[in-house]
Parts: structure tokens; C-alpha cells; sequence
């Protein structure tokens, strides 16, 4: 369907309406049967190529708005976005949306005589100074017509989306630790070091350790320089998950996970 009833609670702003997961549609060529009962439009939206990479970061956005007949629909403005999706920290399971979104404004292109829009050279990046813990490495192109302008009537709104897939170079994490068994009380430290690829700064780097299994992290640094970090936590009688994570900087290069061998001794038996 090109057309999508709208939660109330994303109808407040273009951003968040934009952003949901509700008004993915598939981007196909526009043809009358494509067009769902009711709908007096179908909008579809693509990138050229279908992915990036750290050295090839430039899609060109094109779509179509055609009439329900199959017909360009010329003259028609269509709001274009970028969206950088994130995975949301939920270990209880909870019934909550898995993603959180950073939208940027793509501009408003027009429909030529034959119903077709461009946005040329997009850059699909991480362009905001957010950390990168939890980005997906794919991002949304996502395409809105609204027939009146007004998003709190979502019944004459038309979306579309691609997602343009952002494949990253790996890294890594190395890691000492002062102590392997802990109690309650006691000081650990871990230092260590973030390698990233060659030619890739490793400089401000996040790292992140986690102690609890409900917590995402208990502390945090960035990298020095070099690459090295250390981090020193004092140890619950219910920490029970001791992990590492890194978050680069940059949107191409991967994060790394790494679970640490401590045991802490102040664990309630079960």
C-alpha cells in the first residue's frame, strides 16, 4: 500500500511521522494496481546505487507520484528525509518500539511533467554529534505526500521508503583487567585498547562497559589518541554481566562487542 493510517502519537511532526516503521511501503513502479482502494495516488521513492560504503557515501534519490490510474501526477511536492536508525536497549522484553530515529531534512523536490522527483549526490551519513551505540547500518530514504499539508489528517498522506544499505569496515578491542573475581566493593579496572581500520582514527572512540544485565552501561570514556582507554568501576553485590562496547565516530566503521571473564563472588545463590 502506498497509503498508511498514521499513530496518533507520530501525527504531531513531519519527523517522527517520517520516521516510523508504520509508513514503510515498498517502492515499486507505479502502475493502477498499485493504488489501494480509496487511494488517489501512489508514491514510490529508490536510491542509485542500493548501497555505500566508507570510500562511495553519495546516493542520488529519485521516485515517481502517479494518479491512481497509472497517470503522472506532475506539480506534486514530495517531502524527502534521511533516517538514521538506532536499536532501542530493552532486555525486559517490553512491548515498546525497537528503534529510535534521527531524521534530517532532504529537501521538498517537485514532480516533473512525468511524475518524477530527484534528490541528487544525498549524503548517507551520520551527521549529527549523537553517539553511535546501537546505530543500524541501514538507512532510510523516506518519501511523504500530504494532499492538504496537514499531518493530523493522515487519511490524504502517501509514503514510500528504501533503505540504503551502509556496509561498514570492522574493528576491534583488546583488554586487561586488574582482577577476574570480584565482590561487592571491590575497584575494577579495565584498559584496553580500540584498533579500527588503517587510515581510521581511533581517537574519541566511545567505550562503554556494562556490569548489569538491565543496564546498557555502568561507565563510559572515549579513546585517547592512540587508541587506549581505561575505565574503573566499583563492583554491586548484583552486577552480573561485564561487557564491553565500543561506538567509532564515524557511521562506516563498526563497533565492537567483547565480553569480559569476571565473576563476581557476591552474587546472591540461586
Amino acid at each position: 500500500m502506498s497509503r498508511k493510517s498514521l499513530p496518533t502519537r507520530l501525527a504531531a511532526t513531519a519527523a517522527l511521522l517520517l520516521a516510523a516503521g508504520a509508513l514503510s511501503a515498498p517502492a515499486a513502479s507505479a502502475k493502477p494496481s498499485d493504488a489501494s482502494p480509496g487511494d488517489a495516488y501512489v508514491l514510490t521513492v529508490t536510491t542509485n546505487p542500493a548501497s555505500t560504503d566508507y570510500d562511495n557515501r553519495h546516493v542520488d534519490v529519485t521516485g515517481t507520484v502517479t494518479k491512481a490510474d497509472g497517470t503522472p501526477a506532475p506539480h506534486i511536492p514530495v517531502t524527502i528525509q534521511e533516517v538514521v536508525q538506532f536499536t532501542t536497549w530493552n532486555p525486559w522484553g517490553d512491548p515498546i518500539d525497537p528503534n529510535y530515529y534521527e531524521p534530517r531534512d532532504l529537501g521538498k523536490p517537485v514532480t516533473d511533467a512525468s511524475g518524477k522527483f530527484t534528490v541528487p549526490d544525498v549524503d548517507i551519513d551520520h551527521v549529527t554529534g549523537s553517539s553511535l551505540l546501537n546505530v543500524q547500518h541501514g538507512v532510510q530514504i523516506t518519501a511523504l505526500y500530504d494532499e492538504d499539508g496537514d499531518l493530523n489528517t493522515p487519511h490524504d498522506g502517501y509514503f514510500a521508503d528504501t533503505t540504503v544499505a551502509a556496509n561498514t569496515k570492522s574493528s576491534s578491542v583488546s583488554y586487561q583487567v586488574n582482577k577476574k573475581k570480584v565482590k561487592a566493593g571491590d575497584i575494577l579496572t579495565v584498559q584496553g585498547k580500540v584498533t579500527l581500520p588503517k587510515g581510521v582514527e581511533p581517537g574519541g572512540t566511545e567505550v562503554f562497559l556494562q556490569t548489569y544485565w538491565e543496564s546498557e552501561y555502568h561507565v563510559k570514556t572515549t579513546t585517547e589518541d592512540d587508541g587506549f582507554f581505561v575505565l574503573s568501576v566499583r563492583v554491586s553485590r548484583d552486577d552480573d554481566t561485564f561487557e564491553l562496547r565500543t561506538a567509532p565516530t564515524d557511521l562506516y566503521v563498526a563497533g565492537a562487542d567483547q565480553p569480559l571473564p569476571i565473576t563476581n563472588t557476591s552474587l546472591p545463590r540461586t
